[in-house]
């Protein structure tokens, strides 16, 4: 039987398939190969990624943030010193220091096959502006929440307010409310003065601002109500700032989401199922959620252990990526002698069976 690995995420088996007798195909994942890791701040990311790098039999090199100087310092030694006692190669896990040296890898598409940012919108941009590498992240966070004509007073009161206000700084915050023309007047309320009593600017189109204006809504909470710009429907405030949008309904939401959106999560506020399911397949985000705080989108919440960023790219890796997000695969083909030629019309015909039991 192949080995079971629970410990590394690579030589597992993720498909099986006699082409014919004495021809078998296997899909085992393998490592990506090189990985450049560019982080800004947080020093315990340097722990974190040797672990998965390791595990997924990759190589990395990594370069920490100015803010947290000392402490990368501090625990690459401590890194070092540890991969010494193993059997792992010493320049399995490498560490930069200058911008310069960043500047060289950046280069260097022959040899490194994966950039992984994690940092602020400036650092994400710049690298994807500056190499040929493959990047794997997100630049914005730009995260919207959807409140349907059915949407639950409470419950939305309470998932809004998480996901503005339990880290407002992160890139799993969400930056745009989009209500529904009934919701506006019948739940809106209630979730802008819980936002407002919670420090949260709103940025109200001509709509929403009107609708809150006339309800009953208080009247200090009424006058400190903002104008929002197209601009800010575009806009990744990771501050307590919100922008607010009335729509006709659920399709005028999607629509709006995935012209202005990033990619990365978006919830819907509704207590119809059909609804929800017709969101979640429409949204063409790396996360879609129902009656749940955007705040979820995380590796740790998702049970996946760390993770090395969120991505919204198209490619391989989606959303949280941990472990398994650091292979890729290779296909094995065994077989005794066989040419393509010996299959066709007239010839040898594929079995294209399942191999249930596993043997390599």
């Amino acid at each position: 039987m192949y080995p079971a690995v629970d410990v590394l995420a690579v030589g597992k088996v993720t498909l099986a398939t006699k082409l014919d007798d004495g021809l078998d195909l296997y899909r085992l994942t393998c490592p990506i190969g090189v990985l450049l890791a560019i982080f800004e701040a947080r020093p315990e990311v340097i722990a974190n990624i040797t672990a998965l790098a390791l595990k997924s039999g990759n190589v990395v090199i990594m370069k920490g943030g100015k803010e947290s100087v000392n402490s990368f310092a501090a625990i690459a030694q401590v890194v070092s010193k540890a991969l010494a006692t193993t059997n792992i190669p010493p320049g399995a896990v490498q560490l930069v220091e200058t911008r310069e040296d960043v500047n060289a890898l950046l280069d260097q598409d022959q040899y490194i096959d994966l950039v992984i940012p994690r940092g602020g919108n400036e650092l994400v941009r710049f690298i994807k502006e500056n190499t040929k590498i493959p990047v794997m992240g997100h630049a914005d966070g730009l995260c919207a929440i959807y409140i349907h004509s059915d949407a639950d007073e409470e419950k939305s009161v309470k998932v809004v307010v998480d996901a503005k206000t339990d880290y407002p700084a992160a890139c799993n915050a969400v930056e745009t409310l989009l209500v529904h023309e009934l919701a506006a007047t019948t739940v809106l309320p209630q979730i802008a003065s819980a936002l407002l009593e919670a420090g949260v600017s709103l940025r109200c189109d001509a709509v929403s601002k009107a609708t809150l204006k006339a309800s009953t809504l208080d009247l200090a909470k009424k006058v400190i109500l903002q104008d929002s710009t197209d601009q800010d429907y575009d806009t990744e405030f990771l501050e307590l700032t919100v922008a607010v949008k009335v729509v006709s309904g659920m399709d005028e939401a999607i629509l709006h989401i995935n012209a202005h959106g990033s990619g990365h999560t978006d919830a819907i506020l509704t207590e119809s199922k059909e609804v929800a399911e017709n969101f979640m397949n429409r949204v063409d985000s790396a996360g879609v959620f129902w009656n749940v705080s955007t705040r979820f989108a995380d590796g740790f919440r998702y049970g996946f252990g760390t993770e090395v960023g969120i991505s919204t790219n198209k490619i391989h890796a989606r959303g949280p990526v941990g472990l398994e997000g650091l292979t890729i695969h290779k296909y094995q083909l065994r077989g005794n002698g066989q040419g393509a030629s010996d299959y066709g019309a007239g010839k040898k015909a594929f079995l294209h069976q399942k191999i249930e039991n596993v043997e390599i």
